[in-house]
C-alpha cells in the first residue's frame, strides 16, 4: 500500500488517496479523503490523514482483519504495532524491549485521531467502531480556570475524547537564535532567497502565506505586509480566514526594493516569490523549491532548521518583549488567544531568570545562606 497524490478533475485542487496492493484506491478510505477535500481541508491535512489511514489498513491486512469488524483490543494492538521498527512490524525480526520506540506518543495519538475520525465519518453506514474509540467526560477542562465561550450554557453537556491515548511529553516549539537567523540570511546567494527568509523572520507568517504573497500585499510607504486568503497557482495556502496586516521594519522594505531592482526587473508576475533561474521561468515559487533551498542552506550554515521555526522565533521575541498576548495572537493569525497560549505559553530557564532579576528576587536576601 502507498499514498498517492491526485488532482481533482476540472480544478487545481490537490488531494491524496491510498492505493492497495492491487494499485487501486481503497474505496472506504478514498470516500473519506474525498469528503475532506470537498469541505476544503488543507491538502497537507488530507495527506497526513492518508498516511495515517494507510498505516491502519496495512496493520489490518497483516493481521487478516476486516476494517468493519475490529474490536477495541485490535486498536490497542495497533498502538503496539506502531511503536515497533519497520522490520519488527513485518515480523522479520524479534524486537528487544530495550529498542527505542519507532513512533513517538504524539505521532501515535495523531494516527489514532485520524482512525477515530474515519470511523465516525462512516458511522452513518453502520460501522460502529467510532463509538468504541470515543468516551465522554464532563465539559470544560480540569485543572485550569480557563472556560470556553458560552461555557455557562454548555457546561452540563458531556464532551467527547479519545478512549485510547498515550501520554505524550509536551514539546516546546524550536526557535532560532539571532546569530542563527543572521547566518541563514548571509548564506543566501540571491536577493529573492534572502528576502524570503527575512519576511518569515520579520512577520512570523507561514511558508504557504509567504509563497502566496502578491506585490499588492506589500505597502512600502506604510511598512506593512497583508496576508490574504486566496487560491494560488503554486498550491500555497493560508490558514487564516480573515486577512491580517503585519507592521514591519523599514529595512525589510529596502531589501524588497533591492530584490525588485536587481532580480525581478521587468518580469510581469503578480507573485512576489517566483522562479527566476529555474523552470518554468516567472512562475510562482513552490513548496518543493523552497525545501530544496532549505537543504542547501542547512549544509552551508550547519543549522538543521525548518522555515516554520522563523514563526516560532517571531512569536517568542514578541512575548519576551512583553507584547500583549492578544496582539501576538492577531499577528500570528490564530483564531483564538488560547491557541497562542497553548503553543507559546512556555518559559525557558533564561526567561525565568530575566523575570526574577527584573523583580529583584535574585538580589539581596533576608536569609543568609
Amino acid at each position: 500500500m502507498h499514498v498517492q497524490r491526485v488532482v481533482m478533475p476540472g480544478s487545481r485542487r490537490e488531494s491524496w488517496t491510498v492505493l492497495g496492493a492491487d494499485a487501486a484506491p481503497i474505496v472506504w478510505v478514498e470516500r473519506y479523503l474525498a469528503y475532506l477535500t470537498d469541505i476544503e481541508r488543507s491538502p497537507n491535512t488530507v495527506k497526513a490523514y492518508a498516511h495515517d489511514l494507510k498505516d491502519w489498513f496495512v496493520f489490518l491486512d497483516r493481521h487478516d482483519l476486516d476494517w468493519r469488524e475490529v474490536r477495541l483490543e485490535d486498536v490497542g494492538e495497533f498502538v503496539a504495532w506502531l511503536r515497533l521498527p519497520p522490520e519488527g512490524r513485518a515480523g522479520r525480526v524479534s524486537v528487544l524491549p530495550s529498542v527505542e520506540h519507532h513512533c513517538g506518543a504524539s505521532t501515535v495519538n495523531r494516527k489514532l485521531s485520524a482512525v477515530s475520525a474515519f470511523y465516525q465519518h462512516h458511522a452513518r453506514h453502520g460501522v460502529d467502531l467510532g463509538d468504541l474509540l470515543t468516551t465522554w467526560q464532563p465539559a470544560g477542562r480540569r485543572g485550569t480556570s480557563w472556560r470556553p465561550f458560552l461555557h455557562h450554557i454548555s457546561k452540563s453537556k458531556p464532551q467527547s475524547r479519545s478512549a485510547i491515548r498515550l501520554k505524550a511529553p509536551r514539546k516546546h516549539p524550536r526557535i532560532l537564535a539571532a546569530a542563527e537567523i543572521q547566518s541563514i540570511l548571509n548564506a543566501c546567494e540571491r536577493r529573492r532567497d534572502r528576502f524570503l527568509f527575512a519576511v518569515l523572520h520579520e512577520t512570523g507568517c507561514r511558508i504557504g502565506e509567504a509563497l502566496g504573497l502578491r506585490h499588492e500585499d506589500i505597502a512600502v510607504a506604510e511598512c506593512e505586509i497583508t496576508i490574504c486568503l486566496r487560491d494560488n497557482d503554486n498550491g500555497a495556502r493560508t490558514k487564516s480566514r480573515e486577512p491580517r496586516t503585519i507592521p514591519v521594519d523599514g529595512g525589510l522594505m529596502r531589501l524588497y526594493a533591492d530584490y525588485l531592482h536587481e532580480e525581478v526587473g521587468a518580469l510581469d508576475s503578480d507573485y512576489v516569490f517566483v522562479n527566476l533561474w529555474g523552470r518554468p521561468h516567472g512562475h510562482p515559487l513552490t513548496y518543493a523549491a523552497v525545501y530544496d533551498l532549505v537543504k542547501r542552506l542547512r549544509g552551508r550554515v550547519g543549522v538543521d532548521f525548518d522555515p516554520h521555526w522563523c514563526r516560532h522565533s517571531y512569536a517568542t521575541r514578541l512575548l519576551r518583549a512583553n507584547t500583549p498576548i492578544e496582539v501576538v495572537s492577531k499577528l500570528l493569525g490564530h483564531r483564538c488567544v488560547t491557541t497562542t497560549l497553548e503553543t507559546y505559553g512556555h518559559l525557558t530557564a533564561e526567561d525565568a531568570r530575566h523575570a526574577l532579576e527584573a523583580a529583584g528576587f535574585l538580589g539581596g536576601r533576608e536569609v543568609q545562606l
